[in-house]
């Protein structure tokens, strides 16, 4: 007697081993660790992911993620070493997770559908950014800052000393450039003295302090 094979379960079972494969394939290409941090429905998500996860799939992220919720109150300001990725759908928790956070290598996935308004994050040491906007209708967009001082990998993450002069580095992202379709582009303004002296209408301006031997290394996203 042949064995009864009904469709739905041939197919379940096609789907579960294509997506173990792809998996298995992600997890060799990827085995170190990534943060993933997303908000859902007033929550806020830290992840740490061994395998690329498709963006804004909240329910692949806590399957296959180490994923833990994380209190608003209690969220305190690091510095990210690794390859950071924040899914996001307001800017409102984007300011919180990003704004003078150090973090080198960054992905912003805008998971929302209402426009965002034009603001700007202060981000120390970004060196890689990559985006994709309104949920991946359009193709992913990355930028690489590059400065004199980019192969100073310690510098990239805070201040390095280079001749006895100190370098911050400092990025202001504009979130409005997840709104439509429009080119990635960046521009860094080296030796600054003062950003409040060179740059007076900027938002933060004030909030950073100056001395004889340091300078800046400012840079626009937009």
């Amino acid at each position: 007697m042949k064995p009864i094979v009904y469709p739905a379960f041939s197919i379940c079972l096609t789907l579960i081993l294509a997506t173990f494969l792809g998996i298995h394939i992600s997890f060799v290409r990827s085995q170190k660790n990534h943060t993933l941090i997303f908000t859902k429905e007033n929550t806020i998500r830290n992840c740490s992911c061994s395998v690329a996860i498709r963006d804004c799939d909240y329910c692949l992220a806590n399957l296959m993620c180490n994923c833990k919720t994380v209190l608003l109150s209690t969220m305190e300001k690091t510095t990210y070493k690794s390859h950071l990725t924040i899914w996001f759908t307001d800017t409102s928790v984007l300011e919180m997770l990003l704004n003078f956070t150090r973090v080198w290598d960054l992905k912003l996935s805008f998971c929302g559908t209402t426009p965002l308004p034009t603001e700007y994050l202060a981000i120390w040491g970004l060196q890689k950014l990559r985006v994709n906007k309104v949920k991946g209708r359009f193709p992913e967009q990355s930028v690489t800052i590059s400065s004199s001082s980019n192969n100073d990998k310690e510098g990239l993450l805070g201040m390095h000393n280079k001749d006895r002069q100190m370098f911050a580095h400092i990025s202001f992202l504009d979130t409005s450039l997840f709104n439509g379709y429009s080119l990635l582009k960046s521009y860094s303004v080296e030796n600054v003295s003062s950003i409040m002296k060179h740059f007076p209408s900027l938002l933060y301006s004030d909030v950073f302090s100056t001395s004889d031997n340091e300078s800046y290394v400012v840079t626009f996203i937009y």
